[in-house]
């Protein structure tokens, strides 16, 4: 069967390992760090519904809420199945209210209108001024635990795995890449891998992959700055009820509460930053939900690259669809043998993953379903304890 090389250790490479050997190939994945040391471990942890994307993003929107149920189903270990309220503050959220109701109802997102009362009895250091809110499917989960299901399940059928192995070169012979040249950051030492197809799963890296072989890909990194506070504040997930903007979310975390997110865009996801001022920010916002914010010490702070496609067409960087796509650079760019998938969200991994592969599959001329859909993934502890039996 044919070998295939994934550049990326992060969720989206992951979930495409797994679904690469569930479907019969021989597999090798190449971290430059450790896995999931990208954005994959640094976002916030928020099991989306499609309710944030509902009225500006419907494409995003009903990728969400079909991958929520189905992650809800294979890894029950790393998701705390909590909810989320989107929560009106002002007459002009009350009026947002409307379109987000038709528009979850079209994406098929579950609501639940409740009053301030019913809204409090639920979370009680919610705003006391509020105006309703309105019940989501969003849930929580552990940034590392969930893709980690994946890569476990991975290795127990055969992938093999490479981290702290960096990507220095990509070969190519006659308008087809051919192979990676690779650096073991643990030895030191270099070595050329042979592959059939090469995929670059590397999100905001992914333009700095296809440089390599003179192509491009729609990427810029979005850093946005998270705070997490020492105290779980809410045990379900908060939203407000306007259109996506910053400092709107606030996900409980075991102990703590995680704050979100700001925007911005960059050139470099190596050169992240951490302003003070979007720091202090995201309190503020934050603070409008709930109150008890202000009060609260912060335990960290951090920023985190989104693979954004398709800035070009926006003025507002929160206008990007958080939809994903998968370019065949044969298609694109004449260039045999190398596919990049950008895009997405840790709440799609699977579904991106199940894309990228239904392109291999398609050049390769294989004819195999997909299987993610259903098949049972192991523990993520499995991936600490599996001996290669």
């Amino acid at each position: 069967m044919e070998h295939i090389l994934i550049i990326g250790g992060g969720g989206t490479g992951a979930a495409l390992a797994h679904d690469l050997t569930l479907r019969g190939f021989q597999v090798s994945l190449f971290e430059k760090g450790e896995y999931f040391s990208g954005a994959t471990g640094r976002h916030h942890g928020l099991l989306h519904s499609g309710g944030r994307y509902a009225v500006g993003d419907a494409e995003a929107a009903r990728e969400c809420i079909e991958e929520n149920r189905i992650l809800r189903r294979l890894a029950p270990e790393a998701i705390e199945q909590n909810d989320g309220l989107f929560v009106a503050l002002n007459d002009e959220d009350v009026e947002f209210s409307i379109r987000f109701l038709k528009a979850c109802e079209r994406a098929e997102i579950p609501t639940n209108v409740l009053t301030p009362q019913q809204a409090l009895a639920c979370e009680p250091e919610l705003n006391p001024d509020l105006k309703l809110a309105i019940q989501v499917p969003d849930a929580a989960f552990d940034a590392w635990r969930l893709p980690l299901h994946f890569l476990a399940t991975a290795r127990v059928h055969g992938a093999q795995l490479h981290h702290f192995t960096e990507v220095i070169g990509i070969h190519r012979s006659a308008g087809t890449v051919t192979g990676l040249r690779v650096l073991d950051h643990t030895t030191g030492h270099e070595r050329d891998v042979a592959g059939d197809l090469v995929v670059n799963a590397t999100g905001a890296w992914a333009g700095r992959i296809t440089a390599m072989v003179d192509v491009e890909v729609p990427i810029r990194p979005g850093p946005g700055v998270m705070v997490a506070i020492a105290k779980r504040v809410t045990n379900m997930v908060i939203n407000r009820l306007h259109p996506a903007g910053e400092g709107d979310i606030i996900v409980p975390q075991r102990k703590f509460s995680v704050l979100g997110t700001s925007l911005w865009l960059a050139e470099d996801p190596d050169k992240e930053e951490t302003p003070h001022d979007h720091i202090q920010r995201m309190v503020e916002l934050c603070t409008e939900m709930v109150p008890a914010v202000r009060h609260i010490a912060k335990h960290s702070a951090w920023s985190a690259s989104r693979p954004l496609i398709g800035v070009g067409k926006y003025e507002n960087p929160q206008q990007i669809s958080r939809t994903f796509d998968c370019f065949d650079h044969q298609v694109k760019d004449q260039l045999e043998g190398f596919i990049s998938i950008i895009g997405g969200k840790a709440t799609t991994l699977r579904a991106m993953a199940e894309k990228t592969a239904d392109v291999v599959c398609s050049k390769l001329g294989r004819d195999i379903p997909c299987r993610t859909k259903t098949t049972p993934l192991v523990s993520y502890r499995k991936f600490y304890k599996y001996d290669g039996q």
